[in-house]
């Protein structure tokens, strides 16, 4: 079934008077929303208890929880004890999504630095398989690690080096931010074709079974030219995307994914907007 829901908490969460994520499950499902994010972005800075009392709250309102691991993690990093702290993020992000009783850590891969760009890759490549090996040596090949397409052209993150780096084990579950996407490629997704487009690129490179229920992250940005500049809300008409294009697309394709809205500040009910722009599409 496809999910929507909002990445952490809003104004609005805070606004309705909750204030603790253990209250954002029943929140959410007021909403009408059926899955949420949560952000270890800045560190992961939460107790095992509190991790698993709000994972509780989740399992009790019928909510899906996914994590995102830490900002820092940049696995095309030169330095061998660089990568060692990212290996480290992305495993305790994993203990703690096992805590909350969900499925899919969401990541940032990497950033190109000075090399050039093919040899960050490889390097990135490299260190998922190092990473997959870590994965299954701590009984965690029963979650989803979800590699994210990144907005800046200096981060490594196009679709394409998404896509290579999930078949690297089905551990990988692509995490496609298609803000990003169209930030760093200067207003890229426009009609349904552009999003049909690239879904059946993704669905050929990795198989319809694998890419039905993949993980999706969705906001307005302004971008530049080097690419993300800020979130945005469903109120902006300048920089996109739009999601009914989109809505379009999935319902073309029949894919069911994980909808995760990252919009600045409405994110709840820019996600609510998304669930209902899906319900009314016509294919």
């Amino acid at each position: 079934m496809i999910k929507f829901g909002p990445s952490g908490n809003g104004q609005l969460f805070y606004d309705s008077g909750y204030k603790h994520t253990v209250q954002a499950a029943k929140f959410c499902k007021e909403m009408g929303l059926n899955c949420y994010e949560y952000s270890f972005g800045r560190g992961i800075l939460m107790s095992e208890d509190t991790a698993l009392e709000i994972g509780q709250a989740f399992a009790d309102e019928g909510i899906e929880l996914s994590v995102h691991a830490p900002y820092f993690i940049n696995f095309a990093n030169p330095d061998d004890e660089a990568a060692q702290k990212s290996y480290n993020y992305v495993l305790n992000s994993a203990k703690f999504l096992k805590l909350f009783g969900g499925k899919r850590v969401v990541f940032h891969p990497a950033a190109q630095g000075k090399v050039e760009r093919g040899e960050a890759v490889q390097k990135t490549i490299d260190r998922l398989k190092i990473l997959t090996e870590y994965i299954y040596l701590n009984n965690f090949e029963d979650l989803y690690f979800c590699p994210e397409t990144m907005g800046k052209l200096a981060q490594i993150g196009t679709l394409e080096e998404v896509v290579e780096f999930c078949k690297i084990d089905k551990v990988f579950l692509p995490a496609i931010d298609f803000g990003h996407l169209n930030a760093r490629e200067g207003g890229s997704l426009k009609t349904v074709e552009d999003y049909l487009s690239r879904l059946e690129y993704m669905i050929a490179e990795l198989g319809y079974e694998r890419v039905k229920h993949f993980h999706i992250h969705f906001s307005k940005i302004m971008y530049g030219g080097k690419g993300e500049i800020k979130h945005l809300t469903f109120e902006d008409n300048v920089y996109g995307p739009e999601f009914e294009p989109l809505a379009v697309a999935l319902k073309k394709l029949k894919l069911e994914p994980y909808i995760i809205c990252e919009s600045a500040g409405t994110q709840a009910e820019d996600a609510r907007e998304m669930k209902r722009i899906y319900g009314n599409v016509d294919i």
